[in-house]
């Protein structure tokens, strides 16, 4: 089995949003990695990053990713730092991936840069910044499409991930 959709992007940008509507206009299931962990490990994410440290949470993340992309064959969204895996990124190839982009000033509308995000507890701004130059290749690098949310709705995202999957509404 293989995910319809993989869809990949930063905190924030509405990959759970854009998912759910996806698989719903596909008539599939929808999955994301991030809830797949919280339901396992039985805390947050912000709880595990405290906890045990962001390379512990890195290694999970890992396992529950590559256990999705065997197991799910809807839209899967991925937390936003899977992608700094290589292995993970080796598994996306062959596999739809949405890129779903949005700039700082989008970041900050929506997230609000806050503390409960763990990795941008101290200068939200300039660590979401920091994040971004040192994912945006990633992410380019496993997507097939990539699609800017900026200033868009959720609705007309999901509608322009579809378009540039060339994917028919179920």
């Amino acid at each position: 089995m293989s995910p319809l959709i993989v869809l990949v992007g930063p905190m924030g940008v509405g990959k759970s949003t854009v998912g759910q509507l996806l698989a719903e206009r596909l008539g599939t299931g929808y999955r994301d990695t991030d809830d797949d962990i919280v339901a396992e490990q039985g805390r947050s994410i912000a709880e595990i990053f405290v906890e045990e440290g962001e390379s512990a949470f890195r290694a999970i993340e890992k396992a529950a990713v590559h256990k999705a992309l065997a197991e799910h064959g809807g839209v899967l969204a991925l937390g936003g730092g899977a992608i700094l895996d290589p292995d993970t990124r080796a598994l996306l190839a062959g596999h739809r991936v949405v890129y779903l982009s949005m700039d700082v000033e989008e970041a900050v509308k929506r997230t609000g840069l806050n503390a409960a995000r763990p990795l941008l507890a101290i200068n939200p701004r300039k660590q979401w910044r920091e994040l971004m130059e040192a994912r945006r290749h990633l992410y380019e690098e496993v997507a097939t499409a990539v699609v800017p949310t900026d200033g868009r709705t959720p609705e007309e995202v999901t509608r322009a991930a579809l378009n540039a999957l060339e994917l028919k509404e179920a």
